[in-house]
């Protein structure tokens, strides 16, 4: 009995039994994951009588319910809802009302009867009826509110979402141009004038350059809101919030207040211009020292804009308080967070994240928190002013790419998910299933598999809630925009879970309401008129891939694991058109390091392969692999005869470097990406995927400044054959 109603549950909830890995074989979840899984799903699974229980009460509140929560529909769809309710009131008549998300109001009379009958049940000795109920009515794009109504009484009332068929496509891009655009992690851009961290100045400067020389877009990390009082968990991947942005790219000497006698009394002390000296000087990111200079100028800052402005009745103040009431509960919720995670840790006391909170504040709704929030006021403004202020200063940055005419501009980057120390956890911890993390089974870069720290949101709860916060994640990460890279897109479709305390390769899937999750993404990618970009690396059914395209999301295409079986590399030109293609990733080595296999000579140093026999098959594997792209690239006369045919004699050359980034160029994606690493030829990865202190991920700087870089006439005339050969492929 219990393991049938256990199979039930697991079918009921997605949890995959039987999947492909990442060599092609067939793999089967072990029933004891499974079970485990539906344990932190919240379900009593080691009491019968508990869960047969908990069985009873989910199916009778949707029966009770007489609407689903939410129904997404496409373009040109018919409006079918499912209607429950006893069978006493089937006959009735009743009215739906449709306020669109433009202000009109449809309505339509109904008898339940009249619709077809598709499922019956008796819940508590009554019997209930549920109807698949045609709605004639023509439902303009958006979001929608639909309410049942009976003689004037509201019976129920749902979200209706009508979507298009497939995401945003820029008019260059429809007229079969072929464009080209740098990717960067923005801490890492070093300038004259940056703090120790790459800011939205350096970001409008890069812009500006890189589109006088050809380019359409620059894309970025993720620039989610990290932890202003733990500045060390510094993982753009392990956000505290995705809706909200890293405070530490604000350029504070482009604020009104920065030049205010009590700034410049702060920032021209000599112990502060040594901090800063420093900061700019050192080769990895300071985020600790990076973090207090930026806060203490800010702070004071902010204190002059808030007296001057933010006090009275002013233009400003109005533009600020639209910005809070726009950002709501979300917004709220963040900046409460930094204030007390950092008032925690001024007293000394454990502040990480909300996990070490004091209990009763350990939930953004309870009643301490409120007392804190009201006793802190000042503070918390401050931090929802931080979040303006970034906002206003990534739409300035925007405005230089739309100037400048690039066809994309910026694009930003969607990570997975949040650490579980997060603030957006913090504020909606019955979203999340905050005893398990997602990662990836083992595949050919990680065998052992991987596992983020990152808690899963529960489909079954983002459901009810109406898919508002995947709305608000791709809306917010779509503005000021003009394309969203969405890191590890598989997870509209399914997620690695691994429950606590378990290795990674214990996981299993939980599959996702793809359909629905791609919808939306098509509406906000039409209304933000933003492009989206899948990173479908990794273990990715073909099906999933095809259903992708199908919905106009481009794939990722990156060079080195574009092999055929006889291990040779597949021409760029055989790249599908609706992809971006990059030669490297952030999780990757550099061309330099991979080359010159620093990259597995460091995951020798930090102990990454268990035994000598692993390692020595991937530097065979490597060499062979090398051997085969200078077979390639000779092969298409991408690189000329200063770069020889034997990989045994053969170093990485500036030749070679540019040769591979023009081979790209020549390809038939639409969108090639590049990294300025490589334009540099720099030799360190960004991130060692599978460490954490081991290695200084996420820390290390460019090597040169961007006005050197954009001054260098041998860079500059590659950015002008990329241009070139972009052109040459678009014919």
């Amino acid at each position: 009995m219990a393991s049938s109603l256990i199979d039930h549950l697991v079918e009921y909830r997605g949890i995959e039994s039987h999947y492909t890995d990442a060599w092609g074989k067939p793999a089967t979840i072990d029933p004891s994951t499974k079970k485990k899984l539906l344990s932190v799903m919240g379900y009593g699974v080691d009491d019968l009588e508990t869960l047969q229980g908990q069985i009873e009460d989910d199916a009778k509140k949707i029966w009770l319910t007489p609407l689903n929560p939410v129904l997404v529909l496409r373009q040109g769809e018919a409006v079918q809802l499912a209607l429950r309710l006893p069978i006493e009131l089937v006959n009735d008549s009743y009215t739906c009302l449709l306020t669109t998300e433009q202000g009109e109001l449809l309505t339509h009379d109904l008898v339940p009867t009249d619709g077809q009958l598709i499922n019956v049940a008796d819940i508590d000795g009554i019997e209930f009826h549920e109807y698949l109920v045609e709605l004639p009515l023509s439902v303009p794009l958006g979001y929608h509110q639909l309410v049942l109504q009976i003689e004037g009484d509201e019976l129920g009332a749902m979200r209706l979402i009508m979507a298009p068929l497939s995401c945003y496509k820029p008019h260059t891009l429809l007229e079969g141009n072929k464009v080209w655009g740098l990717s960067v992690q923005l801490y890492c851009l070093r300038s004259a004038t940056n703090w120790g961290v790459g800011d939205f100045s350096d970001l409008a400067f890069l812009l500006e350059k890189a589109a006088k020389q050809g380019a359409h877009f620059v894309g970025l990390n993720p620039i989610h809101a990290l932890y202003p009082a733990n500045p060390d968990a510094c993982s753009p991947y392990g956000p505290s919030s995705r809706r909200w942005l890293n405070f530490i790219y604000i350029d504070v000497t482009n604020l009104e207040g920065y030049h205010s006698e009590a700034t410049q009394q702060i920032v021209n002390a000599t112990q502060f211009q040594l901090h800063l000296q420093a900061a700019r000087a050192a080769e990895l990111v300071d985020y600790a020292t990076v973090t207090s200079l930026k806060l203490q100028a800010l702070s004071s800052v902010f204190e002059y804009q808030n007296c001057q402005y933010l006090n009275k009745n002013t233009k400003l103040n109005k533009a600020f308080k639209a910005f809070i009431t726009e950002g709501g509960e979300s917004l709220q919720t963040l900046a409460v967070y930094d204030a007390l995670q950092e008032s925690l840790a001024a007293q000394g006391k454990p502040a990480w994240g909300w996990p070490v909170f004091p209990e009763d504040l350990s939930d953004f709704h309870k009643p301490a928190v409120a007392t804190f929030t009201k006793k802190n006021a000042n503070r918390v403004k401050f931090f929802l002013w931080l979040q303006w202020q970034a906002a206003l200063q990534l739409a300035e940055v925007n405005e230089v790419a739309v100037a400048n005419k690039m066809c994309i501009g910026l694009y930003r980057d969607l990570a997975v998910g949040v650490s579980e120390g997060s603030a957006e956890i913090w504020g909606n911890k019955d979203l999340y299933c905050t005893n398990a993390s997602v990662g990836a089974p083992p595949d050919i870069l990680g065998p052992l598999g991987q596992n983020w720290g990152l808690p899963p949101m529960d489909p079954e709860k983002l459901y009810t809630q109406q898919y508002q916060p995947i709305i608000d994640l791709f809306s917010s990460n779509m503005r000021a925009t003009g394309a969203l890279r969405i890191d590890h897109v598989m997870a509209l479709l399914r997620l690695w879970w691994v429950v606590k305390g378990d290795s990674a390769k214990q996981g299993g899937y939980v599959y996702y309401p793809v359909d629905d999750l791609l919808a939306i993404l098509a509406l906000e990618s039409h209304k933000n008129q933003s492009l989206v970009i899948g990173e479908d690396l990794g273990t990715v059914p073909d099906e999933i891939r095809d259903k992708l395209a199908d919905n106009g999301v481009y794939s990722y295409r990156v060079f080195f694991f574009e092999q055929a079986k006889d291990g040779g590399f597949f021409s760029p030109s055989h790249y599908p058109t609706q992809s971006m293609s990059t030669l490297t990733t952030h999780d990757m080595p550099t061309l330099s390091g991979y080359w010159h296999c620093d990259d597995l000579e460091l995951g020798k140093e930090l102990g990454l392969y268990p035994t000598e026999e692993i390692l020595q098959t991937l530097y065979a594997s490597r060499h062979e692999n090398k051997q085969a792209i200078l077979d390639t690239l000779h092969g298409h006369h991408s690189v000329g005869s200063e770069v020889g045919h034997d990989v045994n004699f053969v170093a990485m050359s500036t030749a070679l470097n540019f040769g591979m980034q023009k081979h790209m160029a020549g390809g038939s994606s639409e969108l090639l990406s590049l990294q300025l690493e490589d334009w540099l030829q720099m030799d360190k990865p960004v991130n060692i995927p599978g460490t954490f202190k081991e290695y200084p991920n996420w820390q290390r700087k460019l090597t040169r400044n961007l006005q050197d870089i954009f001054s260098d006439p041998v860079l500059n005339e590659l950015a002008f054959g990329l241009t070139e050969a972009r052109k040459n492929a678009s014919q």
